[in-house]
């Protein structure tokens, strides 16, 4: 098993907003996770239109006789998912303002790729340890970078669910490109905020040194999410390298 995801509502919320899709062809592995935001049922409507269309054009990219190269093709794969997003959210008032967070990393020939756009993130984990990839667009993040607040203080901060850039909100997208180096054997953990409120990175670490296996690892944290109270709806996805 190269990948494997688990999502739930969590503790609090009456419905899940969360959607993942994982894609295995005989080229390629892609992952992606998104995280909704809307009311009513609008951020799950989001979060699944961006899902769908991030992986159909991610897989149309990887079908042409000379595929684009990662970067290119993710970021173009995000871009149609948030023109689909931003239209969807023209079409009704229920669904004015909605839009989701993206993180998504593509395997092809040893080497990955990843894009995020929100605070939905990425992790790789080896056996030096778990290290976080992507770079949280949030409003705690930027005071993190501005000196204005500690990495602490971050945790408990009261607008700590606000986010900077989003999939719809706009007909312009501009995500986070990265090409981490990693080997044979890795892991990928993917996960929405709801996993990263509630476990620190030294439990995280600790569960995917415990339990190598991509489905026990994350059926782990998903445990320990819930136990914790998970007061925001929980994704967890991990790909091994």
């Amino acid at each position: 098993m190269r990948a494997y995801g688990l999502t739930d509502r969590g503790c609090v919320r009456s419905e899940n907003q969360d959607r993942f899709r994982i894609t295995e062809t005989d080229s390629y592995t892609s992952v992606v996770v998104c995280d909704g935001m809307g009311g009513a049922k609008a951020g799950s409507v989001a979060a699944e239109l961006a899902v769908d269309s991030f992986a159909r054009y991610l897989e149309r990219c990887m079908g042409e006789k000379e595929p684009l190269e990662s970067g290119i093709a993710l970021r173009e794969s995000a871009s149609y998912a948030n023109i689909r997003v931003y239209d969807k959210s023209r079409e009704s008032e229920d669904y004015e303002g909605m839009g989701c967070t993206l993180v998504s990393a593509l395997l092809r020939d040893g080497r990955v790729t990843l894009i995020n756009v929100g605070d939905s993130r990425a992790y790789h984990f080896s056996q030096r340890g778990l290290r976080q990839l992507t770079v949280d667009h949030s409003l705690v993040e930027e005071l993190v970078r501005a000196g204005k607040i500690t990495r602490e203080e971050a945790q408990n901060h009261p607008r700590k669910n606000v986010i900077t850039q989003a999939v719809g909100l706009g007909y312009r997208l501009h995500g986070d490109i990265f090409y981490p180096e990693v080997k044979t054997g890795d892991l990928l953990l993917l996960c929405s905020d709801g996993l990263s409120n509630v476990l620190d990175k030294k439990t995280m670490e600790n569960v995917l040194y415990d339990f190598p296996e991509p489905d026990r690892a994350a059926e782990k944290l998903m445990e320990l999410a819930l136990h914790s109270g998970a007061s925001d709806n929980v994704t967890v996805l991990l790909l091994r390298i």
